[in-house]
């Protein structure tokens, strides 16, 4: 099993997605690491009605799991656990916002559409498929047991 979620190939596109998508997504985490943290689980909490453990856990998934992510390891791990988070972005959160998102400010504030979230939705799937490819640590470790 451990072999089937890090097996890859030398390919560059899974490299350039997984780099592009680990790095806009851990600016929002460590964003929440920082002084957005009360904010957020007050948001998460008292707005949202979620548990604060799932809160906890998107801040790992966007910090942490895009840490490995950019590194390579268990890249089909972490693009699962963004495929994830961010579904159920669109279905608790931006879903009633519609797909645009609010380019010029002509929604209410804080309103944004889910078309960046299918961007993430559809990277993510591609590297569940194709997994970490070249210069990464999947790589490195299914070569060092061959």
């Amino acid at each position: 099993m451990t072999k089937q979620l890090l097996n890859t190939d030398n390919n560059y596109s899974s490299l350039i997605l997984r780099i592009a998508l680990g790095l806009i997504i851990i600016v929002h985490g460590l964003d929440k690491l920082g002084d957005g943290f009360q904010p957020f689980m007050g948001y998460f909490t008292g707005v949202l009605n979620m548990p604060a453990v799932l809160g906890w856990l998107t801040v790992f998934i966007e910090t942490a799991g895009c840490l490995m992510l950019i590194a390579g390891f268990a890249t089909r791990v972490n693009a699962f656990l963004l495929f994830g988070l961010f579904t159920g972005m669109i279905v608790f959160v931006h879903w009633s916002d519609g797909f645009l998102m609010n380019w010029f400010g002509q929604l209410d504030a804080g309103k944004e559409g889910f078309e960046y979230h299918l961007l993430v939705l559809a990277m993510s799937a591609a590297l569940m498929i194709k997994g970490s490819g070249a210069f990464s640590i999947d790589k490195y470790l299914i070569t060092a047991r061959s």
